[in-house]
């Protein structure tokens, strides 16, 4: 079992900047490749981006592409999402998730262990 918890999220104006973290316990952090995603009210789960085992590889939704970084620190058992320029579209619930090695990066469904999430309100 790996448990995740996120932090960071709040209210904000748009622009501005907001960097969420993920802690996680349990097995193996660089085990996993670290995912981020997010829920709005009445929307689908939706991929935000990736990291994997150690860092070497991300990869984003487009529609965050060139305002969030995704990273993580194996040796603290964190990954982070950097959120630079946020809009009022980014308002959502962020979720942290963690898979091994099978299954798509993209899909909500490949990750087999979720955080609580943390909300992210961006007001215009």
């Amino acid at each position: 079992q790996v448990q995740l918890v996120e932090s960071g999220g709040g209210l904000v104006q748009a622009g501005a900047s907001l960097r969420l973290s993920c802690a996680a316990s349990g097995r193996t952090f660089s085990n996993y490749v670290m995912g981020w995603f997010r829920q709005a009210p009445g929307k689908e789960r939706e991929f935000v981006a990736t990291i994997t085992w150690t860092g070497g590889n991300t990869y984003y939704a487009d529609s965050v592409k060139g305002r969030f970084t995704i990273s993580r620190d194996n040796a603290k058992n964190t990954v982070y999402l950097q959120m630079n320029s946020v809009k009022p579209e980014d308002t959502a619930l962020y979720y942290c998730a963690a898979k091994t090695y099978t299954g798509s990066y993209y899909s909500a469904s490949s990750y087999d262990f979720w955080g609580q999430g943390t909300q992210v309100t961006v007001s215009s």
